[in-house]
């Protein structure tokens, strides 16, 4: 949870009781640590253990500070120096205006092609003019992409950067952020590899097919709309989640985070879930500009009772998650019994929403392997493989299974699998 190093550091050397006041811990269901920490000032810190939020009365611009992380270790390595009992009124305080801020809180709408029944005329305007510049910069990507598989894929082989960045700006333009974000990352797909024309114009059929969806979309069912539009950018605002969102209740394991590659100088967290339940996995996804730490922080590695919303749709994939409760350790297996079944998972989602890029992946009962070559699998029962990630070094999760099979989270993107967490031993290890 540390935003840097140096105050991880700092806080490791406040995370002792001699330089706190009144430190204690919530026995009711409020789960919250709090306690006072003498530095220039006496700071009153407090966490809500049910979302791991911080806050203290320091002026620190970084979240979250030293004295916050410095409670959490403490909590975690010295128990026994925090008294168990109800919380101060300052927190008190605190925990009720928390809950207020979640039980009316809502986003701006940023626009969309669906106008909410009873917006008022200006909202209903900008919607308009918004799907007015999205229809046009469709219709010119459509020219863009005709003209590439004209042209020949050879054409683009020696295609400076700025010849995807200039379309990729263009769809800024055109209010369409998802799709400049796809075109952005065509970039680095020519010559990447040997089979790279393969790869490249799958994605370009992907946006080929985005725009022919666009074109039809009165024609789409409700939840391959809802699609259609998160892909192409539009955002939905939080009533609008809540009001159209499944809600899923049950004991979710916290398998494991990837923190993607900076754009446009905002870098994205993905956080996987699996119901011990349901079985059905969950993306929270969370973006972060200018170096600030993410807003939410989760349990991994723990499985947490709670309430998942998922976004509307047809790829019944990204949630935000609420009303978290109790956390426990993972000890439970999880995971498809084979790769020939999550394969065919992966393929149901597909044909639900084609859109999709990242997905999770659990194993039960794999091997990792290692062959000649630098080639990495992971093996199951039946001797089906599939590749892991080749730019990661993966001899801590073979040290971990010691040659036996595990429990495998992974994030699938397609062609490979990036470990994020293993069952082994009964002990869930984060990678």
């Amino acid at each position: 949870m540390a935003p840097d190093s140096r105050s991880a550091a700092k806080a490791r050397q406040l995370a002792n009781p001699r330089h706190w006041q009144h430190l204690g811990q919530s026995i009711d269901d409020a789960q919250a640590l709090w306690g006072e920490c003498q530095g220039s000032a006496l700071y009153q810190v407090r966490v809500d253990l049910t979302t791991l939020t911080p806050a203290c009365s320091c002026p620190s611009r970084k979240q979250p500070c030293k004295h916050a992380l410095a409670l959490l270790l403490l909590a975690v390595e010295q128990p026994a120096s925090l008294d168990r009992g109800s919380p101060p009124e300052w927190v008190v305080e605190w925990l009720r205006r928390r809950a207020a801020s979640r039980k009316s809180s809502s986003e701006e709408a940023t626009g969309g092609a669906k106008v909410t029944k009873g917006a008022s005329p200006a909202t209903a305007k900008r919607a308009e003019k918004r799907l007015a510049l999205v229809t046009a910069g469709m219709e010119q990507l459509d020219l863009w992409l005709r003209d590439i598989a004209r042209n020949g894929l050879g054409s683009v082989e020696t295609q400076p950067a700025k010849f995807w960045h200039n379309q990729a700006a263009a769809m800024v333009d055109a209010q369409a952020p998802g799709i400049a974000a796809r075109v952005r990352r065509l970039a680095g797909i020519p010559n990447s590899s040997p089979d790279w024309p393969g790869k490249l114009l799958a994605q370009l059929g992907q946006l080929a097919l985005l725009v022919e969806a666009f074109r039809r979309l009165d024609t789409l069912d409700a939840a391959l709309q809802e699609d259609v539009r998160q892909a192409i950018g539009w955002t939905l605002n939080q009533d609008e989640i809540a009001a159209s969102g499944e809600r899923v209740e049950d004991d979710w394991l916290m398998l494991g985070q990837v923190v993607g590659d900076e754009e446009q100088r905002v870098r994205t967290q993905r956080t996987w879930l699996l119901g011990s339940k349901t079985q059905r996995p969950a993306l929270i996804l969370q973006f972060s500009a200018g170096g600030v730490s993410f807003p939410e922080a989760f349990p991994i590695g723990m499985c947490q009772r709670a309430e998942l919303i998922y976004w509307p749709g047809a790829s019944h994939m990204r949630a935000r998650i609420e009303n978290r409760r109790e956390v426990t350790p993972i000890r439970q297996h999880f995971g498809e019994e084979s790769i020939e079944a999550f394969l065919a998972h992966i393929a149901a989602l597909l044909a639900r929403s084609p859109w999709q890029e990242r997905f999770l992946c659990a194993l039960h009962n794999v091997i990792p392997l290692y062959k000649a070559g630098q080639h990495w699998y992971a093996c199951d029962s039946r001797g089906d493989a599939l590749p892991l990630s080749p730019t990661l070094d993966h001899w801590q999760l073979l040290a971990l299974s010691g040659g036996a099979p595990i429990d495998l989270a992974a994030e699938w993107d397609g062609e490979t699998l990036t470990p994020i967490g293993v069952l082994a031993e009964n002990t869930y290890h984060i990678l």
